[in-house]
Formats: C-alpha cells, sequence, structure tokens
C-alpha cells in the first residue's frame, strides 16, 4: 500500500492523466455536437479537408503543441476547443486529486468533467443536452448511495430544491415579463448539482454564478464592448463554474 505522502502525489498525477483522456472525448463531443455527429463513429478529421487524424495527431495536449494547433496535410487551423477543453480537463483532475486523494477524488473528478463540458456547450451554442445533465443526477445519486459527503438525504432535497428553485423563478419571469428569461435546462442542471453538493451549498453556488455574470458584464460596459443586464448570458456556464470549486470546499473540508 502506499504511504500517505505517495498518495498525495499519485492521485493528482493519475487524475490529471486521466483528465487529459477525457479530455480529449469530451472535446470532440462539444464539437460534434450542433452537426448531431456521433462522437462514438467515424475517425476523427481535419475540419477543412476532413483528412484523417492519425494517431500521432490525437495525443491530448502534446499532438496540439507539436503542430502548433495546425492540420498536417492542409495546414489549416484545427478547432481549439480541442486543448482547451483537455487542458480544463487536466486542471479539474489535478484539483480532485490535491483536495480529495481516493476515490472520492475521481468522483469528483468526473463531476468537474461533466460540468466543464456543459459550460462549454452552453458558452457556445446556448444548449445543455439532457443526456449530459441526466448523467450529471445519476452521478450524485451513485456517490450518495455509496456515502460519500454530503449524506444521500441532503442530495435528494438539493436536487429538488434546485430544480423547483430555478423553475420557480424562471415562470414566475415568463409570467411577469411574457418572454422566456431562463432556459429549460437551468433548472435541470442546478437540481443535478444540488443532487451532488446537498441542499446547504445551492444558495452559495446560486450566489457565486449571479455574482460571476454581473462581472463579465459590468467588464464589457467597463472595456466598451456592448454589454447589458438584458443580455443573454449561458448561466448553465456560470453554474458550473461556481459548483466545481463549491464541491472542492465541500469534500475538502470533510476529508
Amino acid at each position: 500500500m502506499p504511504d500517505l505522502a505517495t498518495a498525495t502525489i499519485l492521485w493528482p498525477v493519475l487524475l490529471g492523466g486521466l483528465g487529459a483522456v477525457a479530455g480529449s472525448f469530451l472535446a470532440t463531443l462539444v464539437i460534434r455536437w450542433p452537426h448531431e455527429h456521433s462522437v462514438l463513429h467515424g475517425r476523427s478529421q481535419c475540419d477543412a479537408c476532413h483528412a484523417p487524424l492519425g494517431a500521432r495527431d490525437l495525443v491530448p495536449l502534446l499532438s496540439a503543441a507539436v503542430t502548433r494547433g495546425l492540420c498536417r496535410v492542409c495546414g489549416a487551423r484545427i478547432d481549439p476547443r480541442h486543448w482547451q477543453i483537455e487542458l480544463g480537463c487536466v486542471f479539474v483532475g489535478v484539483l480532485a486529486g490535491l483536495a480529495v486523494p481516493g476515490p472520492v477524488g475521481l468522483a469528483g473528478a468526473v463531476f468537474g468533467w461533466l460540468l466543464l463540458t456543459l459550460a462549454a456547450l452552453d458558452l457556445a451554442y446556448f444548449v445543455l443536452p439532457n443526456v449530459l445533465t441526466v448523467t450529471l443526477a445519476i452521478g450524485g445519486l451513485v456517490t450518495g448511495v455509496l456515502g460519500v459527503e454530503p449524506p444521500l438525504a441532503d442530495r435528494l432535497i438539493g436536487g429538488a430544491a434546485g430544480f423547483a428553485s430555478l423553475w420557480l423563478i424562471g415562470e414566475g419571469y415568463r409570467l411577469i415579463r411574457k418572454r422566456v428569461g431562463l432556459g429549460g435546462g437551468d433548472p435541470k442542471m442546478l437540481g443535478a448539482i444540488g443532487l451532488w453538493l446537498g441542499w446547504q451549498m445551492l444558495p452559495v453556488v446560486l450566489f457565486l454564478a449571479a455574482l460571476t455574470g454581473l462581472a463579465i458584464v459590468l467588464v464589457g460596459m467597463v472595456t466598451g464592448k456592448s454589454a447589458a443586464l438584458t443580455d443573454a448570458k449561458p448561466f448553465g456556464a456560470l453554474l458550473a463554474i461556481a459548483a466545481y470549486p463549491a464541491w472542492l470546499f465541500l469534500l475538502g473540508s470533510v476529508a
């Protein structure tokens, strides 16, 4: 059995490596999503010349660094979201391994990888696919059943409260303003987050998400970019940005 010092180093390295692999898959999912191309079928190829990408072109992060993000055949720029999402997943994995070394850290890394994927989709296309929010919710339930903090009862309350709170806000806004102000995927996502964090952390997540959104608007105003409080915002991405630090704090405090 590895000693404590070895485990402390091993888990961030292991989860960071897994994050690179997961990020490669998830980046492909994000990029192919609007085209309805299955991520499980068909070889990866250059978007410009459609030349198939070989094994040396698909090594997470390293291939992009060697080729400078360009296709070897035609020299066209390969979508930078590939390496950006890969790097993000590495970062998420390392943080999880540092905060909670062990299987719980692995669960937290999966939580972060799913959040990152949902955030990327929401930022790019204003969509939070049901298949991913349901996967996120199932992960929260499974970890609760396995005894990971917070308790399962708190998670179930968090799931119901998270969904109901945003759904009621969205419906209230629609009735008062006569237009949609909140996407249908946002309540589902907050419900799934509640199944991971429990009900006690939901106010923190909502506060951080709203604060982040307000900061983005204010920065846009200060820098002269077109920005207004009524502009559409990818609120699911803001929830993801808030939820993962909340998990790090929650699990790190009880580990």
